[in-house]
């Protein structure tokens, strides 16, 4: 799959960036419930959106940070745009209703009449989502999209499954690494694995929002024992605009949120890439976690790879990248690809492979 500028045809972005995507870690693998997650849809017919004129096809990549949809009209790529999370689990459903209302006013136009004729031509949605472990989570979230593409087929899925097509496989692991992070299987004849994505109250390893809070924990034990801030608790400090670690704790404790937080973890990988050794420990214990749920995933299912990894600090992290091609390289598992374009172009490839 080439992940070249020149291979894709413009197309118009609403919003910037945001923070990376997320979903939740736990190192322990599960072999994954056959139908726990649907991945066929409920409403609608079953089309590959190319079936007649101005067939249109939307894919939501919905991290914990960000929502991130595409349009595609007869197989071509015509608009993106991003809005808030709609995590089922993360936010609530009226936060997760108004971020998907305007991510789909910016795809399709405002609420007009031109906004409802584009909407009655969808044929398609394809979401990936973290948050969706149970049936009843795909449930949620499938009413919420049918309330903007009414007669559309909607197709639910982990996040997950969009890494893995969006790096050209059909087969493999697939890790996301962003707010949070979570790690998923898939072989061949339909065996599947997960480990993580239990939620930042019980893990949340290796992720962005893990790398911030063991600075932030860090410049809390130093200040305790009286030593002085050094460049990564100083660093920390001015991100939040405080002058003293304490003033930290009812920070962290309060509606800032794990988006606030992961964003912050910029000041680690700044402080590891100006030598920092405690800096650089996060760094290193954030890739051996990774790692372990890599390792978790490949025991389970017996396919050590090919591993693509996407979300924020998997794709735009050089530092974090080295570490874990060295550590799963230490394992055996050689074939590794961090994606060069956004998960949300896996469903490009999962239309054309089911």
């Amino acid at each position: 799959m080439s992940n070249s500028p020149s291979s894709r045809p413009p197309v118009r972005r609403a919003v910037p960036d945001a923070v990376p995507d997320a979903v939740p870690v736990v190192p322990d693998a599960v072999p994954v419930v056959p139908d726990a997650v649907p991945d066929t849809p409920t409403t609608g017919p079953r089309t590959d959106g190319t079936d007649g004129p101005d067939g249109l096809v939307i894919g939501l990549d919905i991290g914990g940070s960000k929502t991130h949809g595409a349009l595609w009209r007869d197989g071509t790529l015509v608009a993106e745009a991003r809005a808030g999370s709609a995590n089922v689990q993360n936010v609530t459903p009226d936060v997760a209703a108004r971020s998907l209302r305007e991510l789909f006013d910016q795809l399709l136009g405002d609420g007009s009449a031109g906004r409802s004729a584009s909407a009655g031509r969808i044929t398609r949605v394809v979401a990936g989502s973290g948050g969706v472990d149970t049936a009843a989570d795909a449930d949620r979230l499938r009413a919420l999209i049918a309330t903007h593409a009414p007669d559309a087929a909607i197709d639910v899925v982990h996040d997950t499954r969009l890494i893995l097509a969006a790096g050209g496989a059909r087969a493999g692991i697939a890790v996301i690494v962003g707010t949070g992070s979570v790690a998923w299987g898939v072989t061949e004849d339909g065996r599947q694995a997960r480990s993580g994505g239990w939620g930042y109250l019980l893990g949340d390893e290796g992720s962005g929002y893990w790398v911030a809070r063991e600075a932030v924990r860090r410049a809390l034990h130093r200040h305790d024992v009286g030593l002085p801030a050094d460049a990564l608790d100083t660093a920390v400090l001015e991100l939040n605009d405080v002058t003293i670690p304490t003033e930290l704790i009812g920070l962290f404790h309060s509606a800032a949120g794990r988006t606030y937080w992961a964003a912050q973890s910029r000041a680690v990988f700044d402080a590891a890439r100006d030598g920092h050794a405690d800096a650089a420990d996060i760094l290193d214990r954030a890739a051996a976690a990774l790692t372990r749920l890599v390792l978790d995933v490949a025991s389970v299912i017996g396919v050590p790879g090919p591993v693509v990894l996407g979300g924020g600090l998997a794709m735009h992290q050089p530092d974090l990248q080295a570490r874990l091609r060295e550590l799963l390289a230490a394992s055996g598992i050689t074939r590794v690809v961090f994606l060069e374009e956004d998960p949300v172009m896996g469903v490009r490839f999962l239309m054309q492979h089911q």
